[in-house]
């Protein structure tokens, strides 16, 4: 068994492809790696708006920071351009789910689709690794490759890995996954590195600071309809389109008398439901059902993807908690879980990550369906 921690010795005579986004913690990867003696050729994924001057994307500094850096480690950096990929994958994934009244997880497939997709069919095939900035790890168990959570568990990002393939975490590195964030600015800091105070984007994976409901907006316009108490059939307002919308949300609903919470979407008639929401049948669920489980444990030829547990911990959204709750299984890759308690917010396109009981080993994700 081997840990999460990256051996350097194993790898030093690998080809590796290092994704750097411009952050802090790709540039750390590269100071790591680096510092312990290897050269990794250097990948920028540029993925704009359709139109430059749409969106104040951060992508220009992003890739000035990727270029300091490369320049200043002596490492060679080149630009990949996955937009096309993007738009009409990832764009589209994420605008079908929505018109379905459904919540996307565009990061989530941005990981497999582009990062670990379009760019390996572009020119990531010619490399033994790929590495990432990702708080999360890997270990290799009894001839399997898992993906693990990473130590700092705020940080944890194996929720968006969740999607990935195994043949696509067989070459993924995380080699920060054993750090805390903390950590990460403190080497930035004492490196002096370019954008060791920077701070993390808040947008849509690639597209900087890009708000959701802007991107939503742009491909789907508005779509007014009526806004409807749930107890009572009282319209108390209208909203702009069921897509700006997610069960179990609370904030930014601006109508008087509050607080409200979306409770139900009526796609075919466009209503969206809400109630003051502590009613525990609407707002809150503790079973439910998820399809289209996807494994990401890599497994070489003749070695079975591990059965999934009956006792698991498992998220619906990126948070550092970990909810416990047995799993039942109900036909090929589909599963009802039950949750110890109530949850809130469990909405149908939203992907329920599941682990092992103390949340260590990460086994993939499914798509919940009520």
């Amino acid at each position: 068994m081997s840990t999460g921690m990256i051996n350097y010795d194993e790898i030093k005579d690998k080809r590796i492809a290092l994704l750097l986004s411009g952050g802090v913690d790709s540039s750390v990867v590269l100071y790591e790696m680096v510092s312990h003696g290897l050269h990794p050729d250097c990948f920028y994924i540029m993925i704009g708006p359709e139109e430059k001057e749409e969106w104040d994307c951060t992508s220009e500094e992003d890739l000035e920071m990727a270029t300091a850096l490369t320049n200043r480690f002596g490492c060679q950096l080149k630009v990949i351009d996955c937009h096309k990929e993007y738009w009409s994958q990832v764009t589209r994934y994420t605008m079908d789910k929505v018109k379905a009244g459904f919540t996307p997880n565009p990061d989530v497939m941005c990981n497999r689709l582009i990062k670990f997709g379009a760019f390996d069919e572009k020119i990531g095939h010619d490399y033994d690794l790929i590495a990432t900035g990702h708080y999360a790890q890997t270990e290799w168990i009894e001839g399997r490759k898992w993906l693990t959570t990473s130590t700092d568990p705020v940080k944890d990002q194996t929720d968006f890995l969740a999607q990935i393939y195994g043949w696509q975490l067989r070459k993924a590195i995380f080699p920060i996954g054993h750090f805390e964030k903390n950590e990460v600015r403190e080497i930035a800091e004492r490196e002096h590195l370019i954008n060791a105070k920077r701070r993390d984007s808040q947008g849509i994976c690639f597209l900087g600071n890009i708000d959701y409901n802007e991107y939503v907006r742009r491909y789907l316009g508005e779509s007014v309809g009526d806004v409807i108490e749930l107890e009572t059939g009282k319209k108390i307002g209208e909203h702009k389109g069921l897509w700006f919308h997610t069960i179990g949300q609370r904030k930014g609903l601006g109508f008087g008398g509050g607080p409200w919470f979306v409770v139900k979407k009526d796609v075919e008639h466009n209503i969206l439901y809400v109630s003051h929401g502590y009613d525990p049948e609407t707002a809150y669920k503790q079973d439910f059902n998820i399809h289209d489980f996807h494994a990401t444990t890599y497994c070489p030829e003749g070695i079975a993807l591990p059965e999934l547990p009956e006792r698991i911990t498992f998220k619906i959204r990126h948070t550092p908690e970990y909810l416990p709750a047995a799993l039942e299984r109900t036909g090929e890759n589909t599963y009802v879980i039950h949750a110890d308690c109530k949850i809130h917010g469990v909405a149908p396109g939203q992907f329920c990550v599941v682990y092992d009981a103390h949340h260590h080993y990460c086994y993939g994700s499914g798509e919940i369906t009520l």
